[in-house]
């Protein structure tokens, strides 16, 4: 009976991918994953049977990865970030019910909310709350809600799927939940590429992110009431010198 990991590949590059990530890439038989996170690892691995589907096709692409597991092999099953957060490790047990094969073994990764806030500064000091604004799976409805229960508790605020062709206005709509509760000085940060080529990142308002076009390689993060701006970095003191 073969073996199916779920690893978290991080932000795609071999750099901020994991020591164990990669033993367990190179010791497989065959990597699955989308096909842009496969093209990802693709060239460092070039001896392995490579299986993809499009976006959209993540069951699909979870039975193929189990079944090859099913047949005698070792398959990984890669996920951009963190194989957790966002990614199909809980997919891959679901698929999987209550059978004890083939096993399964997760691999974290970096997520883009960790990349992603060492390249702004330090924004995330404190307690904070990560929300896609992807509603796909998960209604506006509750999305807003969030939105909205996390400004009023004062977290941090981590935002991934900021936008895609087919939602191009969901991070406006965001803010303007958000601007509901929070000043619109409170600072931002958007995180683009992280990892990868063209790399940057951009500070600003509340206000000035609500009018701010971003798109699906974006990460945006919100302060709470303590952060600020130091030396061009978004910053979110913990309180260790009010102590």
């Amino acid at each position: 009976m073969g073996k199916l990991i779920v690893i978290g590949i991080g932000p795609g590059d071999y750099e901020n991918m994991t020591v164990k990530a990669d033993r367990a890439l190179a010791s497989c038989d065959v990597i699955v994953g989308y096909h842009v996170y496969v093209d990802l690892v693709k060239d460092r691995y070039p001896h392995k049977e490579f299986m993809t589907t499009p976006m959209t096709r993540e069951a699909q692409r979870c039975q193929m990865a189990l079944d090859a597991a099913m047949a005698g092999k070792t398959v990984a099953m890669v996920c951009s970030g963190d194989s957790g957060i966002y990614g199909m490790a809980a997919l891959i047990y679901e698929l999987r019910g209550e059978k004890q094969e083939p096993e399964i073994q997760v691999i974290p990764g970096l997520t883009a909310a960790c990349s992603g806030a060492a390249l702004l500064g330090a924004p995330l000091t404190h307690d904070f709350a990560v929300i896609s604004l992807s509603d796909r799976l998960t209604s506006w409805e509750k999305i807003e809600a969030r939105l909205d229960a996390a400004a009023k508790s004062d977290l941090s605020m981590v935002l991934y799927n900021p936008a895609s062709h087919g939602r191009p206005d969901h991070l406006r709509r965001a803010c303007e939940i958000l601007l509901r509760t929070l000043p619109k000085d409170r600072p931002c940060g958007i995180a683009r590429n992280i990892g990868r080529e063209g790399e940057d990142y951009t500070l600003l308002s509340l206000e000035e992110l609500r009018d701010t076009k971003v798109d699906m390689f974006c990460t945006v993060f919100i302060g709470n009431a303590m952060s600020r701006i130091i030396t061009d970095r978004l910053v979110t003191p913990r309180g260790y010198t009010d102590v």
